[in-house]
């Protein structure tokens, strides 16, 4: 593939990107494995919206992922498994190893029903059997969809269910720092509501005592034990499914994010190339989860897409002690690392001290991936970790672009703490005002859009391309609205201000206020719910939930605490809210909506202006809240 250089190739690769984005779209896949080429690289429009990239081709990603590889990497590492307990022994995979136990349960899926098109759920811990599971859905052209294994039982069997999935593969338990997650009673609580799944794929993780129903549960161990080594990977069409994510938006439902095989393929194999310049026998070490888009196209596809050796990371940045990253990165011999900013205040706020025992010497690009970063932690990151002698790549990017779109490439873009800097080749961005008219030339901001297809975008909603239309494309006609707000200096460098609709990014993971709303609202003592971000020192944005209750709440404390066992278990202990206020209305206008504006603002505790209130239903109860504000 085309690896950029210097600025000045970069400047020429970006032009020709936009002048001629089929020939330089078509270069770069020429680099991949195909069993027929293109009859067309691109057609699209965003209308319906449709777009399909490499129309007539057919591939396979598991195929460019490992088989091809093995002649001449056959013995490189290619996954490297650090586990959450530091005593344990890693392990590792290569690429002949990870070829074996895909083929191997690819042929598990096939002796199980799966066929092509068919959904298949992963709940699976970070282990390599997730990436294993991923690659063999895609060898025989399955549709996977993975669940964070920090969703409840609800939240799996609402995705599940979204999907019609006909495969739960998940394991017995987990431990993640001392907190044990037993995710198969999790698993069989979902179970109880999802009438498609045929069976349960039980990875022995832990060796922890479990519940197996006859005939549905099945122990990985078993299956995959006399099954061939044998599995000729399914050459499917460009545009055939590759995989389902579920992302939180500002309505109750979490949407089913598609991508389709081709394009993300390229795009992620393009962006992981380029973004960190990587090159040849190096480690990366992203610390994402599987369960997240990061974790698709950065720890796993990305990476052995273009041959590298990528650490799987079951534990968490503070177990034993807050120097476990580093600990990592030693050990490893990590050269690229790539985590959030949530991760970076975190251990921030723990001093610099356990760097002198670290040698942190082989690391050469640093990133940072699920917000941007404030300018304080870039410099911490710069001098502590990088120690000044790494660029600092602040990507941004969502579920639905399947890939970086806006990125400094590593050691060529000239940095500027707390920008994204510019866009990758390809990435057209726009900045919009309210009336959708586009904002031209520097130190302006505007509503982020893209007014040109990107190979790695996702395609529709799953089951639901009205909502795809409705979400992305009907806020500003011809345009892709990604829901960002953002600032265009006066050297055209891009930085991200947050969000513009009611989805809150907290720690990295986007979640929609609605979803939170409609599991506070469960509760048998609230009426009515609001929820909005607050500035969090580390997690980025904090939830604040405003709750109307049935009538006078004796013990507060009790109420809250319910409130977040409840969201918990509805969604995730992730989403529990940071503060809870009971209020006795919210700022509603006549026509019935709230006001989170003001709400927002009572959040943040900057309650000097709130702007105009008359025209609210009833503007007293502003007051109220704003007497009561936690």
């Amino acid at each position: 593939m085309k690896q950029i250089s210097t600025f000045e190739d970069y400047l020429q690769q970006y032009q020709l990107s936009i002048e001629e984005p089929e020939a330089f779209w078509a270069e770069v896949a020429d680099d991949f494995v195909w069993s027929k080429k293109w009859a067309s690289v691109l057609e699209w429009n965003f209308a319906e919206p449709s777009v399909k990239w490499f129309s007539g081709a057919f591939t396979n990603l598991s195929e460019n992922c490992i088989d091809r590889h093995l002649e001449t990497r056959g013995n490189q590492t290619a996954i490297i498994w650090e586990p959450n307990d530091p005593n344990e022994s890693f392990k590792t995979l290569t690429y002949k190893e990870l070829h074996t136990e895909v083929c191997r349960f690819a042929n598990v899926l096939k002796n199980l029903g799966v066929k092509q098109g068919d959904r298949v759920c992963i709940y699976l811990p970070m282990i390599p059997e997730a990436a294993i599971a991923m690659l063999a859905c895609a060898r025989i052209g399955a549709i996977h969809s993975v669940v964070f294994a920090g969703f409840s039982s609800s939240s799996l069997s609402d995705r599940i269910n979204d999907s019609q999935c006909l495969l739960l593969i998940t394991a017995d338990a987990v431990y993640r720092g001392e907190k044990k997650i037993d995710l198969k009673k999790i698993a069989d609580d979902a179970l109880t509501q999802t009438p498609s799944i045929k069976n349960c794929i039980v990875y022995n993780h832990r060796n922890t005592e479990i519940s197996m129903l006859p005939e549905r549960d099945l122990w990985w161990h078993n299956l995959v034990k006399d099954v061939s080594a044998e599995c000729p990977p399914l050459q499917v069409e460009a545009e055939t499914p590759l995989f389902i994510l579920y992302t939180s938006g500002s309505t109750g439902k979490p949407k089913g994010v598609l991508h389709t095989t081709a394009g993300y393929m390229v795009y992620a194999g393009y962006t992981f190339l380029n973004v960190f310049n990587y090159r040849e026998g190096e480690v990366f070490f992203c610390t994402a989860d599987v369960g997240w888009v990061t974790g698709h196209s950065y720890l796993v596809y990305g990476p052995l897409l273009n041959g590298a050796t990528t650490i799987m990371f079951e534990g968490i940045p503070t177990y034993p002690d807050h120097g476990r990253f580093w600990d990592v990165v030693d050990k490893h011999r990590v050269n690229i690392f790539y985590t959030a900013p949530t991760a970076i205040r975190s251990l921030e706020t723990y001093g610099t001290a356990i760097f002198k025992t670290k040698d942190l010497s082989s690391l050469r690009v640093l990133g940072t991936v699920g917000e941007p970063i404030n300018e304080e932690a870039w410099h911490w990151y710069h001098q502590n970790v990088g120690k000044e002698q790494c660029p600092i790549v602040d990507t941004w990017w969502q579920t639905e672009t399947g890939g970086i779109l806006i990125s400094p490439i590593a050691g060529v873009t000239p940095l500027k703490p707390s920008f994204a800097t510019l866009p990758l080749p390809g990435v057209q961005p726009a900045l919009l005002d309210s009336d959708g008219i586009e904002i031209s030339g520097n130190s302006v901001e505007g509503n982020l859009c893209i007014k040109f297809p990107w190979p790695g975008m996702s395609r529709t909603v799953y089951g639901n391309h009205e909502r795809f239309r409705q979400t992305y494309f009907s806020a500003y006609m011809g345009y892709y609205f990604t829901g960002d707000g953002c600032r265009r200096d006066e050297n055209g460098y891009y930085r991200i201000t947050g969000r513009v609709d009611d989805v809150i990014n907290v720690s990295g993971h986007r979640i929609g206020t609605g979803e939170i709303e409609d599991a506070i609202d469960e509760h048998q003592s609230v009426i009515e719910t609001a929820v909005v971000g607050f500035p969090h020192d580390v997690k980025g944005q904090g939830l604040y939930a405003f709750v109307i209750c049935t009538g006078k709440i004796e013990d507060e404390e009790v109420l809250r605490t319910e409130i977040k066992a409840m969201v918990s278990e509805k969604i995730g202990s992730f989403a529990r809210p940071d503060k809870i206020q009971v209020v006795p209305g919210l700022p509603k206008t006549r026509s019935g909506k709230i006001m989170r504006r003001i709400l927002r603002k009572i959040a943040e505790g900057d309650t000097g202006n709130l702007g105009d209130t008359t025209t609210l239903l009833d503007p007293l109860v502003v007051e109220a809240i704003k007497n009561g504000a936690l």
